[in-house]
């Protein structure tokens, strides 16, 4: 058994172990996305010390900028984790001395943060001390738990993982068969599709079904490319069932522009409604419950 749950692995550990020591030392960093101009061209600013001896970062990212990171302790573990208002100040005023102008809290269109699984030895006396490689722990039972890294070591955290799992399942060992394969979507000249480039090789059968009726082209809002027959694909092809499913997690419009993305939410809700085959009623939820979430992604 494989226990790869993030920051949530002690609570796991526990169930295999009530007695067992504490691993997770939970850190939390926070993002804000900022108009383009802010930053205008293609180049990143990276700082590499600030204050609390984090880096700090501006980066262009679907035409805006996005600015992170904090490192801040936190005890609880939250499936959605908020900024903390002293962490949105922090990175406005180190943000302020690089980009052109000074940005402000109206200046925000999305704010978010995410947690750490970070692996702690009990001494250190904050969190940006605390070694960013993954650990690898064996209970007596044979719960394997993977926890910390990065998104950067992804793919080095799988092989260890496996190749422990391998021997603790008494398996011979077999070559991957996943080092070079290409995920789905792959496309070496992607750019040539456009605005649907994000898509990769699926981008031309999205072509074609926004060729099938009118509507399918019509653009959701001005603030973004995205268009109506999008939503259509992510309900048939992508298990979009959700209003969340499509602006947060297949068009990331919930992280580029929250309010944008609040004001596409009911016209979503309805094209979802007809693939799926749902009710008003469900088209008013969807609605109101992915609104009431997208507003803890601007600042109050």
């Amino acid at each position: 058994m494989i226990n790869a749950a993030g920051v949530f692995s002690d609570s796991i550990r526990k169930m295999d172990d009530a007695e067992c020591n504490k691993m997770i030392s939970p850190s939390q960093g926070v993002h804000i996305v900022l108009d383009k101009s802010f930053l205008p061209g293609d180049s990143a600013i990276m700082v590499p010390q600030t204050d609390d001896g984090r880096v700090l970062f501006a980066i262009p990212w679907h035409n805006r900028i996005v600015v992170g990171t904090t490192d801040t302790p936190v005890k609880e573990t939250l499936s959605e984790p908020l900024p903390f208002p002293e962490e949105i100040e922090f990175l406005l005023t180190h943000a302020a001395r690089y980009l052109t102008k000074d940005p402000t809290k109206d200046d925000i269109l999305s704010m978010f943060a995410g947690l750490r699984p970070l692996v702690s030895g009990g001494e250190e006396e904050n969190t940006a001390a605390i070694s960013r490689d993954h650990t690898i722990n064996i209970s007596r039972s044979g719960l394997l738990t993977i926890t910390g890294g990065k998104w950067t070591t992804y793919r080095k955290m799988a092989e260890d993982t496996i190749d422990q799992a391998c021997i603790l399942a008494q398996l011979d060992p077999q070559p991957s068969v996943s080092e070079n394969l290409q995920i789905h979507g792959y496309h070496k000249n992607a750019k040539k599709f456009g605005e649907l480039d994000i898509y990769g090789s699926d981008a031309p059968a999205i072509q074609d079904l926004i060729k099938e009726k009118k509507e399918f082209a019509k653009m959701l809002h001005p603030t973004f490319t995205i268009k109506a027959g999008e939503v259509v694909w992510a309900a048939r092809q992508e298990m979009a069932r959700t209003v969340e499913d499509f602006l947060s997690r297949r068009r990331r419009a919930l992280l580029l522009n929250a309010r944008a993305s609040m004001e596409m939410a009911e016209g979503v809700a309805e094209l979802m409604a007809k693939e799926l085959g749902k009710n008003k009623k469900w088209r008013k939820n969807q609605t109101e419950k992915y609104i009431q979430l997208a507003g803890k992604y601007i600042p109050n």
